[in-house]
C-alpha cells in the first residue's frame, strides 16, 4: 500500500480532535459531578435518604454533623474548580505535551 505524507497528518488530527473531546466530556462530568456535591449536602431529602446510612445505621449521627457536610461540600468545590480549570484548558487549547508511546523511562540501575 503505497502512504501519501498527509496520512499521517490526518491520523494526528483525529487524534488531536479525540483527545480534545474527551477532554472536554471530563471536564464536563468534574463540573457536574462537584456541583452535586456542593448541593447535595445542603438539601435534606438527598442527605438523609442515603443508601451507606440505611446500610450502617451507625453512620447516621457522623452524617448529620456540619463537619461532614463541610468535607463533602469541600471536595464538591475542589472537583469543580478542577473540570473548570480542564475546561478553561481545552477553550484555550492548553495542552500537556505528549511522551512518545516508545519512549518509556527506564529506572536508574
Amino acid at each position: 500500500m503505497i502512504r501519501c505524507p498527509t496520512d499521517a497528518v490526518d491520523a494526528s488530527l483525529k487524534g488531536a480532535a479525540i483527545r480534545s473531546i474527551t477532554r472536554l466530556l471530563i471536564a464536563v462530568y468534574l463540573i457536574e459531578a462537584g456541583l452535586l456535591l456542593v448541593v447535595a449536602p445542603l438539601t435534606g431529602m438527598w442527605w438523609q435518604s442515603n443508601f451507606f446510612v440505611d446500610l450502617v445505621p451507625s453512620l447516621r449521627p457522623l452524617m448529620e454533623t456540619t463537619i461532614v457536610r463541610g468535607v463533602v461540600m469541600a471536595a464538591g468545590v475542589v472537583t469543580a474548580f478542577t473540570g473548570v480549570s480542564d475546561l478553561r484548558d481545552v477553550i484555550f487549547g492548553r495542552v500537556a505535551p505528549r511522551r512518545p508511546a516508545n519512549s518509556r523511562q527506564t529506572p536508574d540501575a
